[in-house]
């Protein structure tokens, strides 16, 4: 098995601008247990999804464009290794297509060789593939519920 980040891309019907601010307001499509903002350069968030919870801090934005998020602190209490989390990023990569925007995610440090591979693609997959092209496109996303 190669050592390949986590990946996924989706395409909506929006303008990269809105994918940008959606992308921010986490509790409408990843949990709806957030304590602080992923808006700016620097912002600190947590999420919960029972007793797991990660610890994000936004590290780059470039408007409209990208947007990495590193985690600071994590607890997934179901693996041998909690924290296995900490030190990954999440990349968000922003592109204008002719009438739609691709939004690309890649969770670098997610690598099949962790523990937690299968279930966090299976999550991942499900909160952006679903929930979070939901609420791209029909403005409602499914938090909670992968």
């Amino acid at each position: 098995m190669k050592n390949r980040d986590y990946h996924s891309s989706i395409t909506a019907h929006i303008t990269p601008k809105e994918a940008f601010d959606k992308i921010a307001r986490v509790s409408e499509w990843w949990t709806s247990i957030v304590e602080g903002k992923a808006r700016h350069l620097n912002d600190v968030f947590t999420v919960r999804l029972g007793g797991t919870f990660e610890t994000f801090k936004v590290v780059e934005i470039v408007p409209n464009k990208r947007i990495v998020w590193e985690v600071v602190d994590s607890y997934h209490g179901w693996l041998e290794n909690t924290r296995e989390w900490i030190g990954t990023k999440i990349v968000w990569e922003i592109s204008p297509q002719k009438d739609t925007t691709q939004i690309d995610i890649t969770h670098v440090g997610l690598t099949p060789h962790l523990e937690c591979y299968t279930d966090c693609k299976r999550g991942w997959d499900g909160y952006i593939k679903k929930s979070l092209f939901t609420f791209l496109t029909e403005g409602k996303g499914k938090p909670d519920e992968f």
